[in-house]
């Protein structure tokens, strides 16, 4: 069955997020399903009400729509998200939902605009916590 539209969930409506979610919204072939940010005030959460679009604090909200998610991109660069989401779909049987990494967003961002665009977060990886803190102290 063809696909005409891609269902997305946004995980950070902020400095890396809010950029992509403006080219997301964008596409008419990209159903924009939810959006999520600690901070009700940041400024892809405003851009995704004024789109009418659900918006909500938790991003568990988000990947509860289980299957309604085609895609889910986690811009926080935050492994606690990163690592729950990954966590619920497991819990919940969901091996619809493709979790998007922060870098894939940054290098769809960078092919669109022509050149490489700068996150807040730097380098973001999938180390845990525990593996960054055990590699610093030595």
């Amino acid at each position: 069955m063809p696909v005409d539209t891609i269902r997305v969930g946004v995980v950070g409506a902020g400095e890396t997020g809010t950029p992509l979610l403006r080219q997301l919204l964008a596409a008419d072939f990209v159903d924009v399903v939810g959006v999520a940010d600690l901070d009700p005030e940041a400024p892809g959460m405003k851009l995704a009400r004024a789109h009418a679009r659900p918006t909500t604090d938790d991003f568990e909200d988000i990947a509860a729509l289980g299957e309604g998610v085609d895609i889910l991109i986690d811009t926080t660069g935050v492994a606690f998200v990163r690592d729950r989401l990954r966590a619920r779909m497991q819990e919940t049987g969901n091996r619809h939902t493709i979790i998007m990494h922060e870098r894939i967003a940054v290098l769809m961002m960078s092919l669109s605009q022509g050149h490489l665009v700068a996150t807040k977060h730097g380098v973001v990886d999938y180390e845990s916590p525990a593996t960054l803190g055990a590699s610093s102290a030595e």
